[in-house]
């Protein structure tokens, strides 16, 4: 039991170890929060232009921000963390004033920025941005060697921020609408990035590799991939035509890969069945091979997991259901539905990205091994949450929450699925989510009101229940002959979510609310069952 929850500990994804305070300085809110100076100017283009020195574990050069004025202002933030260091902003070739305040950078334009007009000014910058020290959860950059020797070099930083290596407007609630990435690297590598390969330019001693993002990034995604790969790739023939499925991994692995990569074909045809169509078909969908275990960059998928099945090998249901697929290729490719396409706007709502990419996981075995499997992975994932803080985090201070929303949340989608009753509706809603916030950033409350509207369901008192607090509903019962009586505690007002029973292997529906119910079974009272597939715990009273 021991060794099963030290696994969990160390190793679920972006799980918590410790509660995190809630004392918060300058610094969150100037992350955190859309200050003045950012909400006078909306994102529109970005092209980084760097170079990587992989010896050095040093990066230099430029990004280039196009932006869009709403109000006629003259002070913007940009974002950049040290050590990394600014060296100078342009705009129209003169150069700027720049005032910083720890990792945010207010520069002053000189330009009169009239409403509606599109301005660009660069930022020259360089240094040797953080070291990853467990990535991805402790993000930065990760320089590692392959097994020949090879520099093997890779980017993350959901929690730190894309801040961590380059500057930009650090806040996921503006993404910008496209993006160039160029790349010089040392010449026997390749550097794989977001969107599809534009050129490649020779140099004496380096290659530059230009990337082209067509659809809107968040900023985390962005990312940088430097090894020496080969390539291998393949059409999907998806519900908007031909998808390029690019994959890019070790020399040394390629045989493997083409065997192991067969579950990405499969991610893909599950995925679109429930979400709808692939987000990003002019950017293709690629994997690329990391030193770390994975992460969910906009069609650059990360992947670590050894090429092994399940989570490095381990089946976090413990029912065997989750080593019939390898979860990064699924979790992660899940995540271009719900974090790429469905953006939350402030990094308190996160569940929204890893409540739904967890459940995701099982209605990829419900797709391709039916339901009473999706089932018991779901259920299985149950004792996984801790329930120590509420899934939803601080807003305005760049504050997640627990850990718990990634099993929690996908058991609460779970339990809504069997609420519903209706699994081609419920299957509606998932591709309805994804079309009507298709490339937008939302907020909890946005979901909330959706699946509420779509459902025909007030879900006010459950999102109540399951996502600001830690509390999971109690069902009480007594059974005395045929009566069996009921009533739920541990829960939020107004909370009187029915649950299903089998009496005798007959469904029967429940209304427990805060005060006792009596329910005549019509039979032996003994002879009944709770249906597991709704997260609430029973206890039996006299």
């Amino acid at each position: 039991m021991k060794k099963v929850l030290l696994f969990l500990v160390f190793c679920l994804p972006l799980s918590y170890v410790v509660a995190q305070s809630n004392t918060f300085t300058e610094q969150d809110t100037l992350r955190g929060s859309i200050t003045p100076e950012r909400a006078w100017w909306d994102l529109n283009y970005y092209h980084l232009d760097i170079e990587v020195k992989p010896d050095e574990k040093f990066i230099s050069g430029t990004n280039t921000v196009r932006y869009q004025v709403l109000e006629e202002k003259e002070v913007l933030q940009l974002d950049l963390q040290p050590p990394m260091k600014i060296e100078k902003v342009t705009q129209d070739g003169q150069e700027l004033s720049v005032e910083s305040k720890g990792n945010a950078h207010f520069i002053r334009l000189v330009k009169p920025q009239k409403k509606g007009d599109f301005n660009e000014l660069t930022v020259h910058y360089s240094g040797k941005p953080k070291e990853a020290v467990r990535a991805p959860w402790d993000g930065g950059f990760s320089w590692k060697k392959d097994n020949n020797g090879k520099h093997f070099v890779a980017t993350s930083c959901q929690e730190l921020g894309a801040s961590v290596w380059w500057p930009n407007k650090d806040h996921m609630y503006d993404e910008v609408d496209s993006m160039a990435i160029s790349v010089e690297v040392p010449k026997d590598l390749m550097n794989i990035s977001n969107g599809r390969l534009k050129k490649v330019e020779e140099h004496e001693h380096t290659k530059t590799y230009h990337w082209f993002v067509k659809n809107p990034i968040n900023n985390y995604g962005v990312n940088v991939n430097i090894g020496d790969y080969v390539y291998f790739g393949e059409k999907y023939e998806g519900e908007k035509g031909v998808l390029d499925l690019d994959y890019y991994v070790l020399r040394d692995h390629l045989e493997k890969a083409k065997v192991h990569f067969t579950d990405a074909p499969k991610m893909m045809q599950a995925f679109e069945h429930w979400f709808g169509p692939y987000p990003f078909y002019e950017d293709s969908f690629k994997l690329v091979e990391v030193p770390y275990l994975g992460m969910e960059h906009q069609s650059s998928v990360t992947y670590g997991n050894e090429y092994k099945k399940g989570y490095l090998g381990h089946d976090l249901s413990q029912t065997g259901w989750g080593l019939k697929f390898d979860f990064i290729i699924v979790h992660e490719g899940g995540h271009e539905w719900f974090a790429n396409n469905i953006t939350y706007k402030d990094i308190a709502d996160m569940w929204i990205h890893e409540g739904f990419t967890a459940y995701s996981e099982n209605l990829f075995l419900d797709y391709h091994y039916g339901k009473e499997a999706s089932a018991a992975y779901v259920i299985g994932t149950r004792a996984n949450i801790k329930n120590d803080i509420p899934m939803i985090g601080v807003y305005d201070v760049n504050k997640k929450g627990s850990g718990d929303m990634y099993y929690k949340g996908a058991n609460i989608l779970h339990t809504l699925r069997h609420l519903i009753e209706d699994d081609e509706k419920w299957r509606s809603i998932l591709r309805g989510l994804n079309s009507e916030f298709y490339h937008r950033t939302v907020t909890t409350q946005e979901i909330e009101n959706y699946l509420s509207e779509h459902t025909e369901k007030d879900l006010s008192a459950f999102f109540n229940q399951y996502l600001r607090s830690t509390r999971i509903p109690v069902l009480e019962y007594s059974v005395t002959g045929d009566q069996l009586k009921y009533r739920y505690t541990n829960i939020v007002e107004d909370f009187d979510m029915p649950i299903r029973i089998y009496v005798n292997e007959k469904e029967k529906w429940l209304f427990p609310g805060k005060d006792w119910v009596t329910e005549d079974l019509a039979g032996d009272a003994t002879n009944f069952t709770f249906d597991e597939n709704f997260y609430i715990e029973t206890k039996k009273v006299q």
